[in-house]
């Protein structure tokens, strides 16, 4: 009998850069844009699981899975903002078939802002950029935090307010989920933006009334970050104000949209 070669079988592809960079939450009907949603640092896609629900049912939601967490934990962090933002800009490449519109919390809205500029730079102007929770970039003030001192990461965590910070009183949680807020701290202590650089894309604020971390003046600077509308919206409650918040904020964000 014949010698029979075994089959060959294509070795599988790797997962696409945006299939580890975003996860997606399709809408009901095919989309006509999209919002890219940006977590705070230590945060998770999980800020976002309701949203699409909220907006109209023909807006896709897509929110950024950092390294280090989560399906991604055994990926190397991302402790430098132009290494972030040209990673995140490279995996929406493929994403650009539609409008989109970046949304940020604290972190994110530095890195989303990032983002907004390289997409402009490649000749994508983003519709508006939402940055919630932050002050401006070439406002904003170090908060002096040592991203290798556990103990006072951790408090300045619970200081801020984030719903998600309980998950460092399990020791098992907290040694896998240091490391990543390790790096984003160490991202956003050392991100020193060289000089204000305006947007043409269109900025909306949010902040919260009683966020000690967010002066509102250096809240509405955004106004200073694009040359085309600006709006600022203020909530009552703390850093993490969009949490109870959410259902007044996101409509906020679908009448924009639309």
């Amino acid at each position: 009998m014949p010698h029979l070669a075994p089959a060959r079988h294509p070795a599988p592809s790797p997962p696409h850069s945006a299939d580890r960079w975003f996860r997606v939450h399709r809408p009901a009907r095919p989309p006509r844009r999209r919002l890219i949603c940006f977590p705070h640092a230590g945060g998770t896609v999980q800020l976002f699981h309701g949203w699409s629900a909220r907006l109209p049912d023909d807006v896709e939601v897509m929110a950024v899975r950092y390294p280090g967490r989560q399906d991604r934990l055994m990926e190397p962090c991302i402790a430098d903002m132009t290494a972030m933002a040209d990673a995140v800009t490279e995996a929406l490449d493929s994403q650009l078939d539609l409008p989109v519109s970046l949304f940020g919390h604290s972190m994110g809205s530095a890195i989303a802002y990032e983002v907004a500029l390289r997409l402009e730079r490649r000749g994508v102007r983003p519709e508006r950029l939402y940055a919630s929770g932050r002050a401006a970039p070439h406002r904003a003030r170090p908060a002096g935090v040592d991203p290798d001192d556990e103990a006072g990461l951790i408090a300045t965590v619970r200081g801020l307010g984030d719903f998600q910070a309980e998950v460092y009183d399990i020791p098992e949680l907290r040694e896998l989920l240091l490391p990543a807020l390790r790096a984003d701290y160490r991202l956003i202590e050392t991100y020193r933006p060289p000089r204000a650089i305006p947007l043409r894309t269109p900025v909306t604020a949010y902040t919260g009334l009683d966020d000690a971390h967010c002066p509102l003046a250096d809240v509405h600077a955004w106004s200073e970050l694009t040359t085309a509308d600006f709006d600022l919206r203020t909530f009552p409650g703390d850093h993490f104000f969009l949490v109870p918040h959410e259902a007044e904020l996101v409509q906020d964000i679908a009448g924009r949209l639309h």
